[in-house]
C-alpha cells in the first residue's frame, strides 16, 4: 500500500503552497519551509517510531548471529520523498536513535550525525524498482549464505510457509558491495520476488515493514537449515504434491505475495 509522506511534511508543503500564489517566485520564508522539510520528516512521530522498529530488529539480527561485526543493513521509507538507514560501521546490536540517518532516494544524507550504510544504494534500487516495497532488510544468516556462497538455492515444495511467504528464490550476480554495480544486481529479480540470495555475500528482503522484511529472513534461514538436515537424515525428500502445491499459490495471489509462478501462470 503506497503511504503518504509524513504529516509533519505534508503540513510544510501546505503552508509553502499557500503562501506562494502561482506564476510568483517563492519568497525567502517560503524557501526556508521548502528547506526545513527534511529536518520535519526526520523529527516526526512517524520517523520515531520507525527508528524504534529499526533498531528492534537491527537487535533480532544480532540475537539471532544473522549479522556480524558492523554487518548488515536497514531501511524504511518515510512518507514518498525519504528513506531512514541504519548508518555504517555500528552493529545492528548497539543501535541508538540518533543513530539512524534520513536519506533522500538519491542517497543523500538530509539529517544525522553518522555517515550512512555504504550499500544503501542497494536498498534504494529496490525502492525504486518496486513501489510496494516500503523496508529492506540486507544480513548474512549462515544457512541463507551458505546457498549464496555456492550461487545455489534450496529446493522448493518442501515446507507450506516457505512457499506462502517467499518462494522460489532468485540469485544476484556478485559485484562489489556498496557500488552502484552491486545495487543494479537486484533490478531483474524485484518484482517477482521479495528475498534474494546475493552471490558470495548475503540476502536482501523486502516487504512492507521492516519487522516483516526480517520476518522473511527468518523463514529463509530456518527453511535453508531444515533442508541441509533433512539431507543428512538419508532418506528420500516428500516433496509437496502437485496439486497441494497449486492449492498453495492460489493462497499466495489472494494474499498478494509476489512470485515469479504466478507470473507464469495462466
Amino acid at each position: 500500500m503506497q503511504q503518504t509522506a509524513a504529516p509533519a511534511v505534508e503540513q510544510g508543503r501546505e503552508a509553502a503552497r499557500a503562501a506562494s500564489p502561482a506564476g510568483l517566485a517563492p519568497q525567502p520564508e517560503i524557501q526556508m519551509i521548502e528547506e526545513n522539510l527534511p529536518l520535519a520528516a526526520a523529527s516526526s512521530p512517524e520517523a520515531e517510531a520507525l527508528r524504534q522498529e529499526i533498531i528492534r530488529v537491527g537487535r533480532k539480527l544480532w540475537e539471532r548471529e544473522y549479522v556480524d561485526g558492523n554487518g548488515g543493513n536497514i531501511s524504511v521509507r518515510l512518507g514518498s520523498d525519504y528513506v531512514l538507514c541504519t548508518p555504517t560501521m555500528l552493529s545492528k546490536g548497539d543501535l541508538a536513535p540518533a543513530d539512524i540517518c534520513l536519506s533522500d532516494l538519491d542517497g543523500n544524507i538530509l539529517a544525522g550525525d553518522r555517515t550512512r550504510t555504504s550499500e544503501l544504494l542497494l536498498h534504494l534500487e529496490i525502492y525504486k524498482a518496486n513501489e510496494r516495497a516500503r523496508a529492506v532488510v540486507h544480513c548474512h544468516p549462515p544457512y541463507a549464505t551458505a546457498f549464496a556462497v555456492t550461487g545455489t538455492t534450496p529446493p522448493n515444495g518442501l515446507i507450506p510457509e516457505f512457499e506462502i511467504f517467499i518462494g522460489p528464490l532468485a540469485v544476484a550476480p556478485y559485484e562489489t558491495p556498496g557500488t552502484k554495480a552491486f545495487a543494479e544486481t537486484v533490478r531483474p529479480f524485484v518484482k517477482d520476488h521479495n528475498t534474494i540470495l546475493l552471490t558470495n555475500h548475503g540476502i536482501v528482503c523486502w516487504s512492507d515493514t521492516v519487522t516483516h522484511a526480517e520476518w522473511l529472513a527468518e523463514i529463509l534461514d530456518a527453511y535453508c537449515k531444515t533442508y541441509l538436515l533433512a539431507q543428512q537424515i538419508g532418506k528420500p525428500l516428500n516433496f509437496i504434491p502437485e496439486a497441494k502445491m497449486r492449492e498453495i499459490l492460489a493462497l499466495k495471489r489472494r494474499l498478494g505475495f509476489p512470485d515469479a509462478r504466478l507470473t507464469l501462470a495462466p
